[in-house]
């Protein structure tokens, strides 16, 4: 190949990176108009997919400079958006995650990005979307990009229209899976409104689960006292389950209360929600009182169960 056919074909390339660039805003000064720098929402975007990862794992996955990427989170700790706990498997490591303030932060960033990636695809046609993914699929395959691992789900704070999305979701599901009437329905709305009408940030909170960018599931955790919070409206997806995403949200209202000073947490269940009962035994919590009821159509078996903090 002649030199100057080469040269065009370096710049060709230089020119497509020029133009996707800015494209996807990268070339602003704050990436999709945030406080973050396109560097530091990569390194938002794998603390909030990723179980606890350490800052080696981080650094190998992201090609960063260990000095840089120690950088990075040094300025999220001191931001209060990072939290780093020991490894019980190796004294010199730690486990990395986001914090509430973290997580706060992230949410609208990946809203953002999708939205603008959506409203990119939207201006083609199907038969040029398809044509589009696939150059760039041949990009990645001849460049020898790794297979990038599916991040399984996230976990976000709520924002509006998730409220109607936990009644409506709560409604269907328990109707379908145990035959409850519209009467839980009615219930979980009562919850939810006063959730929102009386909602404190620094003693309650709400978990939104996303995967594929759509929602899965949730978890509240509502003062009851000073001393006492209360675990309501876990909920995953049927399409979900298996992935372990009840046991984090349910792990998140763990660590929540204890930062918030509580000394204990409770929930109220029924015996026949029996995965859910796993889950509560598998985070601690003990069965402390049983109680028959009618309600929702059905005799049950009401429970109270307690963790103390």
């Amino acid at each position: 190949m002649a030199e100057t056919d080469f040269a065009a074909r370096v710049a060709a390339v230089r020119r497509f990176n020029r133009f996707y660039t800015k494209q996807i805003g990268v070339l602003h000064q704050g990436y999709l108009e945030s406080p973050f720098s396109l560097t530091e929402v990569r390194v938002l975007y794998e603390l909030a997919h990723r179980e606890k990862p350490t800052a080696t794992e981080l650094g190998n996955e992201l090609g960063l400079d260990a000095g840089y990427l120690s950088r990075i989170l040094r300025d999220f700790e001191r931001r209060r958006l990072l939290d780093r706990r020991p490894s019980k498997a190796d004294g010199r490591q730690s486990l990395l995650s986001l914090t509430e303030k973290g997580q706060k932060a992230f949410a609208p960033l990946h809203a953002r990005s999708r939205d603008q990636i959506g409203a990119m695809l939207r201006r083609l046609a199907a038969a040029d979307q398809n044509r589009l993914l696939g150059a760039m699929g041949s990009i990645e395959g001849l460049l020898g990009a790794q297979r990038e691992r599916k991040a399984p789900y996230l976990l976000r704070p709520h924002q509006p229209g998730d409220i109607g999305w936990v009644v409506h979701r709560h409604g269907v599901l328990y109707a379908q899976e145990y035959g409850w009437d519209e009467r839980f329905e009615a219930l979980v709305a009562s919850i939810v409104a006063k959730f929102i009408e009386r909602y404190d940030p620094k003693k309650e909170r709400a978990w939104i689960a996303e995967k594929d960018g759509e929602i899965v599931g949730s978890v509240f955790l509502v003062k009851q006292s000073t001393a006492v919070a209360q675990l309501r409206l876990l909920l995953v997806e049927p399409k979900a389950r298996g992935l372990g995403i009840g046991a984090r949200l349910v792990d998140e209202c763990v660590r929540f209360a204890r930062q918030a000073g509580y000394r204990k947490l409770t929930l109220w269940t029924n015996s026949v929600l029996r995965a859910a009962r796993r889950i509560y035994e598998g985070a601690g919590f003990r069965l402390v009182h049983r109680e028959r009821h009618t309600s929702f159509g059905h005799d049950l078996i009401g429970e109270t169960w307690e963790l103390p903090l």
